[in-house]
């Protein structure tokens, strides 16, 4: 997930819909706790955000990059992705710490000693998977559970670096086209797309980030926009309906190869040939700048309401207050992590 842009045109619609795939995340988490049965839930294949992003991402590195990486060193490519992207995951690791150290409803910290919890955060914080959490399911960073597609972000960058930025388009394409294989076969053999997150499945993730990160490169570097009005609101619409797809597991097979090889790819390619009305601007840019601090920091608070919701029982009304009002928590903080932690951190860096 790659949530900036140079200094060149802004495609804020994308910006916008990236803010919107990042809140289906959120929703997506708190429903798979209260509906763990995907057949039963509304919103099952909120995951493939995650596919989105992916697919974003590569059309937004080659976009930015693809013209600058002849004047750039290596080093400098690097510098400027860090400074982007691990602010904010040493932050979502450091709140994942604290939910994890004084969750009200758990005591589960207690079965880990001083060293454990140390590995734990050191190698979340350094984004080296680390599954061994088996009471979160062997997550590959148990304090921080989302931080495992910003691992494969930072793979894709370096991949990007040396070797996809000097593929010609046709050999990126065949790339692409070869990946697209592995995504059906995943979907095939393991039933669907969920997984990448924790260590039985760690290789669906790299494949999930193959695939979507150069057919985003592609969109871009064959100039595949698709002109049209829809606008921020009918895109909007357009990817929200991806993730409210039926979940059918004789299905799946079909369907999650389908949104992520054909229909994420078309909508991007939409959204960067869209006009925007400047009466959504400022709705996208917001949406876009929250997106990665929301996505990267908003797990803390799943693993305390799994626990709550666990114990406590509560009933619908309940369950509703407490999920509308933990949401509107964890947008308050991206909102201030964006802005008092991320934002002045970068512009310190810039001048280093």
């Amino acid at each position: 997930m790659t949530p900036d842009y140079p200094a060149k045109k802004h495609y804020l619609i994308l910006d916008g819909l990236r803010g919107i795939a990042a809140m289906v995340i959120v929703v997506f988490h708190f429903m798979e706790v209260i509906i763990p049965d995907f057949t039963k839930n509304i919103i099952a294949h909120g995951y493939l955000a995650v596919d989105f992003f992916f697919c974003l991402s590569g059309f937004v590195v080659a976009y930015a990059y693809d013209d600058r990486m002849s004047k750039i060193s290596l080093g400098s490519f690097f510098k400027q992705r860090l400074k982007r992207l691990h602010p904010l995951v040493i932050l979502g690791t450091v709140l994942g710490l604290l939910a994890f150290l004084f969750d009200p409803f758990s005591n589960a910290a207690s079965g880990y000693s001083f060293l454990q919890i140390s590995l734990l955060f050191i190698t979340s914080v350094l984004l080296i998977p680390y599954p061994v959490m088996e009471d979160r399911y062997f997550n590959l960073f148990g304090l921080n559970a989302p931080a495992w597609s910003l691992f494969w972000e930072y793979v894709a960058n370096i991949f990007y670096a040396l070797v996809l930025v000097k593929l010609h388009k046709k050999w990126l394409l065949l790339l692409a086209c070869i990946s697209a294989i592995l995504i059906v076969y995943i979907t095939y053999t393991a039933g669907s797309l969920v997984g990448g997150w924790n260590g039985e499945t760690f290789w669906h993730g790299g494949a999930r980030m193959l695939f979507s990160f150069t057919a985003g490169m592609c969109i871009m570097r064959y100039g595949f926009f698709i002109k049209n009005r829809l606008g921020f609101a009918g895109l909007s619409v357009l990817l929200i309906a991806a993730f409210l797809a039926p979940y059918h597991p004789a299905s799946n097979p079909v369907v999650e190869p389908f949104i992520v090889l054909i229909y994420f790819p078309f909508l991007i390619a939409l959204g960067a040939g869209s006009i925007l009305p400047s009466k959504q601007e400022n709705i996208c840019r917001l949406s876009g700048n929250i997106s990665y601090p929301l996505y990267i920091t908003h797990y803390f608070v799943l693993w305390a309401f799994g626990s709550y919701y666990s114990t406590a029982n509560p009933s619908t009304g309940t369950l509703t207050v407490v999920v509308i009002a933990l949401i509107m928590f964890q947008l308050l903080v991206a909102w201030l992590a964006m802005k008092y932690y991320d934002r002045p951190i970068r512009k310190k860096l810039q001048y280093k």
